[in-house]
């Protein structure tokens, strides 16, 4: 798919300087642009790129537009780094044609409801009762169980399977093989050292413009809902246990672990193989480091921790520092 520098400058109100009809077809970084490529600079360190870049168009920072004219016709915009994945959005909207209907193989139960614009790959299933909203995409081999309700434009690619009875809000994206609404682990220990399992009857919440990653599980509740809020975006490989709430516009990178009844706030940072223990509060706009562990409620907004147990990242730095010089000081 072809677009002209004038058609992206016009996504972005970007200023064109050079050949506003020159036509582009892929994105490269700037230091391997060729001819037909768009490129984009935000960073001053790769500015001495511009002199040898090959590419057709060049998205960049208005303040470092280059004094003197350069081959590749430039997008001049604030914020170079916005724009590219404004760029990015269109040239896969356009790439990505929407389809609609339900394929010979789909299998959708009677009382199913399958909205205007929606469409149904081979191989999924639509249990009793659920509801898949308007333009909303649910590719091969997608399970959806009885009772479900799904939103408006949302995008379920291969191998994605959702319990009975949860709800998915609008625009929603869940790549392959997530997992919504498996049993919490919920088991109670008996005399003889066995456990007896405790029926998880709950279900899973998630609300508008949530984005989870591939192999992704998120348990239903033992009993009333887990919620993840508007606007959250979960990485490839995290476990989000039974009754867990996750505030808005919370991001937490591949391989996290939130155990049991955990309540995350808005805003949050969660830093890869970061582990949550249960029934615990993280208050809003908490980041916590890769691999750090929360044993215990963080007490105040907007901290930063790391290390295992976890606690202020500026302090842990600095006995860092010095346990790792302990086995010299033991020998001296």
């Amino acid at each position: 798919m072809e677009v002209t520098a004038e058609v992206i400058a016009q996504h972005f109100n970007g200023e064109i300087v050079g050949n506003p009809d020159v036509k582009v077809s892929s994105v490269a970084k700037i230091e391997y642009g060729k001819p037909g490529n768009i490129c984009f600079l935000a960073n001053p360190k790769y500015a001495q790129y511009l002199k040898t870049c090959k590419a057709s168009v060049i998205i960049i920072n208005r303040s470092l537009a280059p004094a003197e004219p350069i081959e590749p016709t430039l997008i001049l915009v604030d914020n170079a780094y916005e724009a590219v994945a404004s760029l990015l959005d269109l040239l896969n909207n356009l790439k990505s044609a929407k389809k609609s209907g339900k394929s010979f193989f789909a299998r959708c139960a009677w009382s199913s409801k399958i909205a205007k614009g929606a469409y149904i790959g081979a191989y999924s299933v639509v249990g009793k009762k659920s509801v898949v909203g308007k333009d909303t995409q649910v590719y091969p081999q997608v399970y959806i169980g009885n009772n479900v309700t799904i939103g408006e434009n949302c995008i379920l690619y291969p191998g994605v399977k959702i319990y009975d009875g949860c709800k998915i809000g609008n625009n929603c994206i869940f790549h392959a093989n997530v997992v919504i609404g498996s049993d919490g682990f919920g088991f109670a220990p008996r005399p003889d050292g066995s456990y007896k399992k405790i029926p998880q009857t709950g279900i899973v919440t998630i609300e508008d413009d949530v984005e989870i990653g591939a192999n992704t599980v998120v348990d239903r509740a033992t009993m009333g809902t887990t919620l993840i809020q508007k606007g959250v975006k979960l990485d490839n490989l995290i476990q989000i246990a039974h009754n867990v709430e996750i505030g808005p516009h919370t991001v937490m990178a591949s391989q996290v672990g939130i155990a049991g009844s955990t309540k995350v706030g808005a805003n949050c940072q969660f830093g890869g193989q970061v582990g949550v223990a249960g029934h615990l509060t993280i208050p809003d706009k908490t980041t916590i480091g890769a691999q750090a562990g929360i044993l215990g409620s963080v007490k105040k907004s907007g901290e930063v921790l790391l290390g295992s147990p976890a606690f202020d990242y500026k302090q842990y730095l600095k006995c860092y520092a010095m346990f790792r010089k302990l086995a010299d000081t033991n020998k001296k």
